[in-house]
């Protein structure tokens, strides 16, 4: 299960990564227009990431603390993409930098982040291991 969860979790990161290239290549917060704050993209940019690493250090580690420390980063993590999510299906018909945003490519990414936070629960509550 916390192999799944790494799997999943990287798939997830290579979304977001093509996700910010194309919200930093149409301007960024600099855009004509936008409904993402750059502390909300850094913001869950950088908590994912944090996590991420956290979560390679418990597969090397086994630390059943840092499993849990995981998990709760990423509960802000997904907090912040809903925000994003939401600010998204608003800005689907206008201007915004967003608006360039892929629709499979926001629904996967948002799919496989929740199938992410469910593996890396199920990892800390010591299930399917």
């Amino acid at each position: 299960m916390a192999i799944a969860a790494l799997v999943a979790w990287l798939v997830t990161a290579l979304g977001g990564f093509v996700l910010l290239g194309t919200w930093i290549s149409r301007g960024g917060h600099r855009g004509s227009e936008t409904r993402l704050a750059p502390g909300l993209v850094f913001g869950h940019f950088g908590l994912a990431v944090a996590g991420l690493v956290l979560w390679i250090i418990y597969l090397v580690a086994g630390s059943e603390a840092l499993a849990w420390i995981a998990f709760v980063v990423l509960l802000p993590v997904a907090l912040l993409g809903f925000t994003m999510f939401a600010r998204w299906l608003s800005s689907r018909r206008t201007a915004a930098v967003e608006s360039h945003f892929s629709l499979p490519l926001v629904l996967g990414h948002g799919l496989l982040a929740a199938t992410t936070l469910v593996l890396v629960l199920l990892t800390a509550l010591g299930i399917g291991t």
